[in-house]
Order: C-alpha cells, then structure tokens, then sequence
C-alpha cells in the first residue's frame, strides 16, 4: 500500500508558475511508476505527465511539453511537477498517481494506475 498526498496548488495568473509536490508513504518508493493527471470541470481525467521509477523514462502530453518538468526524489518519497508559463486552459484539479512496476515502466493511462492521492486545485485567471 502506498498512500499520495499532493499539495503546492493554488491561485495564479496566466504566465506565471506553480510547483506540484507528491509525497508518498511506504517504502521502496523507487519501484513505483509515477503520473501526474488533471480533470478539469466537465471533462475527462487526462495524463499530464509520467516518470518510471528509475526516473529513465518519461512522458509529456502535447500540450504542456515545453512548460512543465516532472521529476522526483527518491530520497524524500517526493515527485514533483514544475509548471511554468501556465494558462487558463491548465486549471483542473491535478492528482498524481503511482503503480508498482519495473524501473522503466511508465504509464500513460488511468488504467495503468492503481494508488492515487486527493487532488489538488490549480486554477489560472486570465
């Protein structure tokens, strides 16, 4: 078992930056894939970005690629989520999530997941 608690949202204009912090309880926080997603209202829950245990692999959805960085410590049980030059469009709750996998494995999919935190709320005024 593995438990996520992500914190770092909040309120920022267009063009400014947010850090999203995920601290994970349990050992072995290395053996886990991680993934940020985001909902925002009435639509679906979509992958943001995604790092492997190893932190060899990862993954950007089109639209932030260029904006934000994951990365993570495993030292601190900790993966963030640097979003930079941020845009109305980007306000959703973000929820990270972490599967039990090989080094390399990386997730792109909800389904690909099975711990996730609470979400936090990041919204961007124009």
């Amino acid at each position: 078992q593995v438990q996520l608690v992500e914190s770092g949202g909040g309120l920022v204009q267009a063009g400014g930056s947010l850090r999203l912090s995920c601290a994970a309880s349990g050992r072995s926080f290395s053996s886990f894939g991680m993934g940020w997603f985001r909902q925002a209202p009435g639509k679906e829950q979509e992958i943001v970005a995604a790092m492997s245990g190893s932190g060899a692999m990862i993954y950007y959805t089109d639209s932030v690629k260029g904006r934000f960085t994951v990365s993570r410590d495993n030292a601190k049980n900790t993966v963030y989520l640097q979003m930079n030059s941020l845009k109305p469009e980007d306000t959703a709750v973000y929820f990270c999530a972490a599967v039990l996998a090989s080094h390399n494995y990386i997730g792109t999919t909800k389904a690909d997941y099975n711990y996730w935190g609470q979400g936090t709320q990041v919204t961007v005024s124009s």
